[in-house]
């Protein structure tokens, strides 16, 4: 079933005006039908809409490149419509904010990912770490970069992109995910929406 992620799948209330969010959030283009891309390609945004209200935390969330400018990165989000949210997260070094339908985001002090793109990781939530990353690996083709308590990270083999990083802990899943991860097109008979070891789902196609 290997093939890498192509987008992550945000349903949406307002589909479109979510999509202008995470355009400017990110300084990526805004196309038709709800897809925001990166400039030179890569993993996508897909905003649906039809959604509910938001409830609870996300399983999946993005995160945002900081480094040095993090301070100025927040203030532009927040500028944009973002707020800060707290999940419980305590004292970290991330800023953790919302967008403007209450899906969750980090933006981190150091980077991480590849150098200069905004969107530096995307992060599933899991249980069991060890299990979620042999079972992504498997599922995408990439390979396991890092582990540690934190959890695993994975990374397209061809080295762009956002990194792919599960750990703990695991927010109660009490329907279906928000967000979710899209796959590259898989051979005859693969294509369709499916459920990770823990219940995420995710979909394979084009």
């Amino acid at each position: 079933m290997a093939g890498g992620v192509v987008a992550v799948v945000v349903d949406a209330v307002d589909a479109e005006g979510l999509a202008g969010f995470w355009a400017a959030a990110l300084e990526w283009t805004a196309g038709p039908g709800g897809v925001v891309r990166p400039p030179g390609g890569g993993v996508e945004l897909r905003f649906a809409g039809g959604a509910g209200v938001k409830r609870g935390k996300n399983r999946l969330h993005l995160d945002l490149a900081g480094g040095g400018r993090q301070e100025a990165v927040v203030r532009r989000l927040l500028g944009l419509g973002a707020v800060r949210a707290d999940i419980g997260q305590g004292e970290v070094p991330w800023e953790v904010l919302a967008d403007p339908e209450g899906n969750e985001m980090c933006v981190l002090p150091e980077h991480r990912g590849t150098p200069g793109e905004a969107l530096a990781q995307i992060c599933l939530d899991a249980a069991d770490a060890e299990a979620q990353g042999s079972f992504w690996s498997a599922a995408t083709g990439w390979a396991v970069t890092g582990r540690g308590d934190w959890g695993v990270c994975l990374r397209d083999p061809a080295g762009a992109g956002p990194a792919l990083v599960m750990g703990p802990p695991a927010a109660p899943k009490t329907g279906r995910n928000r967000l979710r991860l899209r796959l590259a097109a898989a051979p005859p008979g693969h294509a369709g929406e499916r459920a990770d070891p823990e219940g995420n789902e995710f979909e394979v196609g084009a």
